[in-house]
């Protein structure tokens, strides 16, 4: 890579996994709040809240703990 800046030979653009799905987290979701809360138990969704963790949300079907999703 000339001079380090991740161009690639020549110029040519990005090369490699660094320069490819930029913004993107693992397995190809966008990194940010999820849309929903859902229970591990009996598969109840609820909408999230901003600024409110899915694991402090009961579910209101069954009580379990949600999770993200």
């Amino acid at each position: 890579m000339p001079n380090g800046y991740g161009t690639g030979p020549l110029g040519k653009g990005p090369v490699g996994p660094r320069g490819m799905g930029r913004g993107m987290g693992r397995r190809g979701k966008s990194i940010g709040p999820p849309e929903f809360c859902i229970c591990p138990s009996c598969g109840e969704k609820v909408k999230h809240q901003p600024g409110v963790p899915c694991s402090s949300i009961l579910c209101p079907k069954c009580g379990t703990r949600m999770v993200r999703g």
